[in-house]
């Protein structure tokens, strides 16, 4: 049996994950500035759920990750690819259909029984 807590962690998952892709491809970004980024929409994430996060999205074919020196220490930047963009706009749309259902709005797909 699938609990509560369990949708909810999945589907908040799903949501970090659609996240850094957005800004993945906006431009590069980076571990500490992702984390700072999703505190601020209500996302408390630590190194050990984010980087093998990003790790995942890598190894999937989403993101490229690109290694720089800053301030004489190596920072690791991630883009998404062709691919995470994608995936991206898939979710766009899928995301806009469920909260348009969600949120009573017209147009949103809704099909009458």
């Amino acid at each position: 049996m699938i609990s509560e807590s369990d949708i909810v962690h999945r589907v908040l998952l799903g949501f970090v994950q659609i996240h850094v892709l957005h800004h993945a491809a906006e431009g590069p970004v980076y571990g500490k500035w992702l984390m700072a980024e999703l505190e601020r929409h209500g996302y408390r994430l630590g190194p050990g759920t984010l980087y093998p996060l990003l790790r995942q999205l890598a190894e999937s074919g989403y993101l490229v990750r690109e290694e720089r020196v800053v301030g004489g220490r190596v920072r690791k930047y991630y883009r998404a690819t062709a691919e995470g963009r994608a995936v991206l706009e898939l979710a766009r749309a899928r995301i806009q259909e469920l909260a348009g259902e969600l949120l009573g709005e017209a147009n949103a797909g809704h099909r009458e029984a």
